[in-house]
């Protein structure tokens, strides 16, 4: 199988603001060593808590940021290390769908020129075949080549999402990162926007990589799953292998946290195993398991040495009790 996208040791770190003129400035690993990679045709979602660093991650996939380590590689090219001219034609196989609807498309723009725009930087076409693929992509995402002549406004947030899928529909690109692309919508709506997204998988072939914090929408999508925990990765494999035998502490706890029918159903009943407190900033030199202060399973080993996303069972996991619990 053909590896789409490789992100290879990747690190990005912020600077906090404040701490005086001549403090030491504090830094935060935002995405700390992830190693990630995707294969042609089978996409891949990526879970965890708000500021776990998962759109960070995005960008740096997208070449929106730099990492300031590592690699990511998209069909055997480095694009941090294109120039100009390479970077923007190798835009035109991936593109990016945004988490808020209304935000992503301009409001004086008319729809046409909105979902023209990565066909207008990327690509040089002649005018009928603008039109022509247009017409295609909002007809892909159920709407009509007449809404190209109305302004944002006048469509509901679930069309304006369709909206923002047909612009990155329209390049015919080989990845798309969606990031939360469901998130800000009625839960009414949501269902609809996630069964095109999935239609449209099969009908063009095309690979995700899925931000989401939401893992019921994450196991309906996607085949694989990476789950993230403050910039590290602890848990990956087959979507339905790890959320129906999670072996990571936290995978566990963000299953457990899921609403659960009542009564539950039979056979489907799981022991509540919420974590304590709240993810805290941790300095990029802190050694330890980043879960240790808010872990039931913590012992000594645990916040003096790093786990290794190793495998176990068919997927990866970075615990070093993972086997006993």
């Amino acid at each position: 199988m053909t590896a789409l996208l490789r992100i290879e040791g990747v690190h990005r770190v912020y600077r906090l603001p404040g701490g005086g003129l001549f403090a030491k400035p504090r830094l935060v690993p935002a995405v700390n060593g992830v190693d990630l990679t995707l294969q042609a045709g089978v996409s891949l979602g990526l879970v965890g808590e708000s500021g776990c660093g998962k759109s960070t991650l995005a960008r740096l996939a997208m070449a929106l940021e730099r990492p300031d380590q590592g690699r990511v590689i998209f069909q055997g090219q480095d694009l941090n290390a294109l120039d100009a001219a390479a970077l923007r034609a190798a835009r035109r196989d991936f593109q990016m769908v945004f988490q808020d609807p209304y935000g992503s498309l301009d409001p004086r723009q008319r729809i046409g020129r909105i979902v023209a725009e990565p066909l207008d930087a990327l690509l040089t076409v002649d005018k009928s075949e603008r039109l022509s693929r247009v017409a295609e992509a909002l007809g892909a995402v159920g709407l009509r080549p007449a809404d190209a002549e109305k302004y944002p406004h006048e469509f509901s947030g679930g069309q304006r999402q369709r909206i923002a899928i047909a612009r990155a529909l329209i390049t015919r690109p080989k990845l798309i990162v969606a990031d939360e692309p469901v998130s800000a919508l009625d839960v009414s709506v949501q269902a609809s926007v996630l069964n095109l997204m999935a239609e449209l998988q099969r009908r063009f072939d095309v690979t995700y990589l899925f931000i989401s914090h939401n893992l019921a929408v994450v196991d309906h999508i996607c085949a694989q799953v990476a789950v993230m925990y403050l910039g590290r990765i602890v848990e990956q494999g087959e979507t339905r292998a790890i959320f129906r035998q999670p072996a990571h502490p936290y995978t566990r706890a963000l299953l457990a946290a899921l609403p659960q029918p009542v009564p539950p159903l039979p056979g489907t009943r799981r022991k509540r195993q919420l974590l304590q407190g709240h993810a805290a900033i941790r300095p990029v030199d802190q050694p330890g398991c980043a879960l240790a202060e808010r872990c039931a399973f913590v012992q000594p080993r645990c916040r003096a040495e790093t786990p290794a996303l190793r495998p176990l069972d068919g997927r990866l996991v970075a615990c070093h009790r993972a086997e006993e619990i």
